[in-house]
């Protein structure tokens, strides 16, 4: 998909490409993406053919209708999970592999007036940024690789080889799977990937860097490192969503520690926005 200007309200700028293969050894692409602002999400589907892509077609269908909006809240991102949960769950049933789909990405909100990036992640599909020539990352895996990292047993440059690293701890369409949302302000020049994991699996974060630096369109850029990852072997579905910072962020130089809003989805979908803390900790992890 080529770079497409995204013309938002205000006076805020992005630019936004896509791309997404089935890989080299899956018939299907059970990977779903979706591209249009104030919405950037990456959805990996399991449960098999006519199941996995099913779920995570359904969660794209369900956050279609806030594509265009420039009013959203993260209490309606959170509502919209809520309802991939229920979407996906209607799909599981009868089917003997059941459903389930990861989801992450990030969405263009308002809270207390102001814009803001909602990342949102069940499993582990990934939001990197990159801002300047450092890049993070912007979500925790729900996996049993990162569970391992977190208990030092695990290298995190491990986690691609690890026997057990497609297992999920967390999923779309499973019960007591929560999200995990951190609000991030919205910063000029930087540059966003939301990506499965067919790509993390096959692509360090060196080589992740090194591709989202080379300064290329966002489309141009989701291709080559799509492409990057078939040429290390392609196991799996393969997505990526590059999204660019034109113009209305803030200042980098406001920027120092990139700290987020983390909040909790509970019960209710009612956002409660806890005490602002810097994410290095969480980054640092293995």
């Amino acid at each position: 998909m080529p770079a497409t200007p995204m013309p938002t309200a205000g006076s805020l700028q992005v630019t936004c490409g896509a791309h997404t293969d089935p890989g080299l050894r899956r018939p299907v692409n059970e990977d779903a993406l979706f591209a249009e602002h104030p919405v950037y999400i990456v959805a990996d589907g399991m449960g098999g053919h006519d199941a996995g892509d099913l779920a995570s077609a359904a969660i794209v269908e369900v956050f279609r209708p806030l594509a265009g909006r420039d009013d959203l809240t993260p209490d309606d991102v959170a509502a919209a999970v809520e309802r991939a949960h229920t979407a996906v769950a209607d799909i599981a049933v009868n089917r003997p592999r059941g459903a389930g789909s990861t989801l992450t990405g990030v969405v263009a909100v308002r809270q207390d007036g102001v814009r803001r990036w909602l990342v949102v992640n069940v499993g582990d599909s990934r939001v990197y940024r990159l801002l300047t020539d450092r890049l993070e990352q912007l979500t925790v895996d729900h996996s049993v690789a990162q569970e391992l990292v977190d208990e030092g047993r695990l290298a995190r440059h491990e986690m691609s080889s690890f026997r057990g690293r497609n297992v999920i701890t967390r999923a779309i369409g499973q019960e007591r799977s929560r999200a995990d949302y951190w609000l991030l302000p919205i910063v000029t020049g930087e540059r966003l990937l939301v990506c499965s994991d067919g790509l993390t699996g096959e692509l360090t974060d060196e080589a992740i860097r090194a591709g989202l630096a080379l300064g290329g369109a966002p489309g141009q850029t989701a291709g080559s490192l799509v492409a990057q990852a078939i040429g290390h072997g392609g196991r799996d579905n393969i997505s990526a969503i590059v999204i660019d910072v034109v113009a209305g962020g803030i200042s980098p130089r406001q920027e120092d520690t990139t700290g987020g809003l983390p909040f909790a989805d509970e019960a209710s979908v009612t956002v409660e926005v806890s005490t602002l803390r810097s994410m290095r900790t969480r980054r640092s992890r293995g």
